[in-house]
């Protein structure tokens, strides 16, 4: 009973501690930018009491944006964790699956080869590319003997990765111009977000969240072993697959609509993962929580340190979360001698 109430104790520590974090990166999110705007006022706005229209108007410019940011953030965490369970491995990511190279890869192709600069078409074949990907990289794991287990999908994603890569360079390289729009799209950025973006994500958030939850017991019983979950009348291929389909919806929705970003889906997984003993049911929604936040503030912080300009938040992403990165592959290695 005392381990229990120690249990209860650290999850409503830490609900309690991203709630607070995800409320100041929301506030933070719509008073700060090339026009900050003091707390009062933004409170006054939500209360109605507002009365400057111009601030009025800056702050409702800037709400789908941090809108986008809190549900593309949520996604990329689910994703996260979602992966590192179905390839147990901890500095597993959503691009394990080759769902960013394939993105990228439609969209130079597009870019290139289809005259697709912006707009619905190129969301369209950006999440094509990540989903296509994706699903050749399981049916190459699925090829021989045992089936798409975790290390079969790692290799297969970096091989895949690899080579597609390659051949993203091919295409842009020779072409200034394909260079300089894809440029753009490929730093990840959530600064242009609309409403139509949230609409389009919303279904696939959803998708990807219900399938994680539902799927969040048998991928705990597939942590002890793929016979043990057989054992325990876990349908091992049918939930990894799932899982997979899952966390690669969440991942390509947010980067066809806001291009490759990393980290998020890499560090508050392998963190809550050692909080809560990689148990799901409590990972996945402490993850989506977490990257709520930290994309939102994330964003933030882009805006500050890049004035009067702003840094986009995928170049943020990897600053915070390339030392987070060294410290978890420093961890595992020392864990393993």
């Amino acid at each position: 009973m005392q381990h229990r109430k120690f249990s209860n104790n650290r999850i409503f520590i830490a609900l309690a501690i991203e709630i607070c974090f995800v409320i100041l990166s929301l506030f933070l999110s719509i008073s700060y930018g090339s026009k900050s705007i003091p707390f009062g006022d933004t409170m006054s706005y939500f209360t109605g009491g507002m009365t400057d229209e111009f601030l009025s108007a800056v702050i409702a410019a800037r709400i789908p944006r941090t809108v986008f940011g809190l549900l593309a953030g949520a996604a990329l965490g689910v994703s996260g964790a979602l992966m590192q369970a179905i390839t147990r491995n901890p500095i597993a990511d959503p691009s394990i699956l080759g769902v960013n190279t394939g993105a990228a890869l439609f969209v130079v192709v597009g870019i290139a080869y289809l005259n697709i600069s912006s707009g619905i078409r190129l969301i369209g074949i950006s999440f094509a590319g990540a989903l296509l990907t994706a699903l050749f990289v399981y049916g190459i794991a699925s090829v021989g003997y045992g089936g798409a287990n975790s290390i079969k999908l790692a290799l297969a994603g970096a091989a895949v990765s690899t080579a597609l890569g390659a051949l993203v360079n091919t295409i842009m390289l020779p072409d200034t111009q394909v260079m300089k729009q894809f440029r753009f799209w490929q730093v990840g950025s959530i600064s242009v977000a609309t409403w139509e973006d949230i609409k389009l994500i919303v279904p696939f958030l959803v998708i990807g969240v219900v399938c994680a939850v539902v799927l969040a017991s048998p991928l705990n019983a597939m942590a002890l072993g793929d016979e043990m979950a057989i054992s325990l009348g876990v349908k091992v291929g049918v939930v990894r697959m799932f899982a997979a389909l899952a966390g690669v919806i969440l991942c390509a929705s947010v980067t066809a609509l806001a291009g490759p970003i990393g980290f998020v889906g890499l560090m508050l997984p392998h963190i809550f993962r050692q909080l809560f003993a990689s148990d799901l049911r409590l990972v996945i929604p402490m993850s989506a929580i977490g990257g709520a936040g930290l994309l939102t503030f994330s964003d933030v912080l882009g805006r500050v340190l890049g004035r009067p300009g702003e840094l986009e938040v995928g170049i943020i992403t990897a600053i915070v979360g390339a030392p987070v990165f060294i410290w978890i592959v420093c961890k595992t290695k020392a864990k393993s001698i």
